[in-house]
């Protein structure tokens, strides 16, 4: 079999990204913080980026037109000295502008006014007190502990907030004075999470300190004697044991109550009060304690801070009765391409390095600010197909919240779907109902009972939690008979659907509310005995 060569030519398609367009889709999908994060890195990475101003207009009274009225020449200096000078317009004008006016008694004649509320001291006194405010030559005169060189700090005048480790390694000091203990100590210190707990198993510190477990132990039940109360505890029930040992309130009794906190989570009165012992108005008593108690004593020391929502797209009502849909201008980077500054560039440059790397920065900042600004017309053709698809939740409130989709979304603007799902995600925006993520208006679609229009996922949330909170003491509603009245509504929902949004609302069973209610109602008229005055020498059973 003989072997020939041939030549064949095939032609195939494929869709290649550039980095422009990946660049474009990674701002597309990023939040206003990550956003200005990454812009400003792009500003430090690339001269030929600057910032851009608030407003590019000229300030009125700034530019060529000001710098030409007052041009003048050697005419109009002349003129001047004559008393009159002419302007543009031919008007005359007064020299007193442009002439020393000499001293204070020369101006109060001229004026013929007396100038006391304008000179509050005299030169020599202006100049005594110059001298005086210049005589430090640092701020540790003052304790600021900064030269006179550097620009005024107030910040270093306010005092640093203290950490929890900080606090903790302060009273570790003054309450042991072992050097071993010490170290164990701080060891342990350094395990604090944020709230103030250590982990439950304590077992390999000791290994790894190469010491012995009882040491440990000793060293960990002075630190859970340090302020604040509960520290350094090890789960929620050694947390409350120990503000309870703290206020003297551990009796049996309650001790009881702390190791089965599963039963109260549950509202399982009954059971709690016949494992403590104690009759109702104990439990209600011991019940109070504990949830005056602080179940995270770390968090006072917290030094996170909180990042407020800040809303992409505002939502106001327009004049028509239609809704005005408008960016949140302060979460949009300003950034400008120098064009004139890498014109004067090619004209210096010899290397072609340089030519080669100064030609590649204009590209990407132009492509940054084309990225820039394609992201925020998108943001603004979704926010308002938005606000078109669900204007009932805007004019009614979420009982009238639509089923809606990123299909829906993206075949109105002409738009794929996962350009939709990038613009919707960390995105928010500020209505005259409050602040929603973008994803909030998509919700899952339920059928309706009587053919009708479908009803939002949302929606139907909403309905449930609203039946289940005018529910009597004496009536509450099952997971079946919310069904029924759902169902009566015309909402096609199955038990297990309801089961699992009320579950997604926090709301316990029907026969944890009903427990809770009557033991509520039981106890509404009476007033129970304060703690301090009440005797625990009921051992549990």
């Amino acid at each position: 079999m003989a072997l020939t060569q041939r030549l064949e030519f095939r032609q195939s398609q494929a869709l290649v990204m550039t980095p422009q367009l990946m660049q474009a889709i990674k701002l597309l999908q990023l939040s206003n913080l990550d956003l200005v994060a990454f812009v400003e890195g792009e500003l430090e990475r690339n001269p030929l980026l600057e910032r851009g101003s608030e407003d590019d207009t000229p300030v009125r009274g700034e530019g060529p037109a000001a710098d030409a009225d007052f041009s003048g020449n050697d005419d109009g200096a002349e003129g001047g000295a004559s008393g009159e000078a002419p302007r543009g317009n031919g008007e005359p004008s007064d020299d007193w502008v442009s002439r020393e006016l000499g001293s204070r008694a020369e101006i109060e004649q001229t004026f013929d006014t007396s100038m006391d509320n304008v000179f509050t001291e005299e030169p020599s006194e202006t100049a005594t007190r110059a001298a005086q405010d210049a005589a430090p030559t640092s701020y540790t005169e003052w304790g600021g502990g900064a030269s006179s060189d550097e620009d005024y700090n107030l910040e270093a005048f306010v005092a640093a907030e203290t950490s929890l480790q900080d606090h903790l390694a302060e009273q570790l000091a003054v309450a042991l004075t072992d050097a071993s203990q010490r170290m164990i100590g701080q060891y342990l210190i350094d395990l604090v999470d944020e709230a103030g707990y250590l982990p439950p198993d304590l077992g390999e510190a000791a290994e790894k300190l190469g010491t012995t477990q009882d040491a440990v132990d000793d060293v960990l039940a002075v630190l859970q004697s340090f302020d604040p109360p509960g520290i350094c505890a090890r789960n929620l029930s050694e947390c409350l044991a120990i503000q309870l040992r703290e206020r003297d309130r551990y009796d049996p009794a309650m001790r009881a109550l702390v190791e089965n906190l599963d039963l109260l989570a549950k509202r399982d009165i009954a059971g709690l009060r016949k494992i403590c012992g104690v009759d109702d108005d104990d439990i209600a008593d011991m019940i109070g304690e504990i949830r005056r108690l602080d179940p995270k004593p770390g968090l006072k020391f917290a030094t996170g801070r909180t990042q407020t929502v800040v809303p992409d797209v505002y939502v106001r009502p327009g004049p028509d009765g239609g809704w005005l849909v408008e960016l949140n201008s302060d979460t949009l980077p300003k950034v400008l391409v120098n064009q004139s500054y890498y014109a004067s560039l090619t004209k210096t440059l010899r290397k072609d390095e340089d030519k080669t790397y100064f030609a590649d920065c204009l590209q990407n900042a132009t492509w940054l600010v084309r990225a820039l600004d394609q992201r925020a017309r998108t943001i603004l053709k979704v926010a308002t197909e938005i606000v078109r698809q669900q204007d009932g939740f805007f004019t009614r409130g979420v009982a009238h919240l639509r089923p809606l989709n990123l299909k829906a979304v993206a075949d109105a603007i002409q738009m794929h779907e996962s350009t939709v799902s990038r613009v919707t995600a960390n995105k928010y925006m500020a209505t005259n109902r409050g602040i929603f993520e973008l994803k909030y208006f998509f919700t899952a679609s339920i059928a309706s009972a009587d053919g009708g229009e479908a009803h939002s996922a949302e929606s139907v949330r909403h309905r449930i939690k609203q039946l289940i909170d005018a529910e009597e003491p004496n009536d509450v509603l099952s997971d079946d008979t919310l069904v029924e009245r759902l169902r009566a509504e015309g909402v096609d929902i199955a038990r297990r659907t309801v089961a699992k949004y009320r579950e997604a609302l926090r709301i316990p069973s029907s026969v944890q509310r009903r427990r809770e209610k009557r033991y509520a109602l039981g106890h509404s008229g009476g007033a129970t005995p304060s703690s301090n005055d009440r005797p625990r020498d009921i051992a549990p059973a």
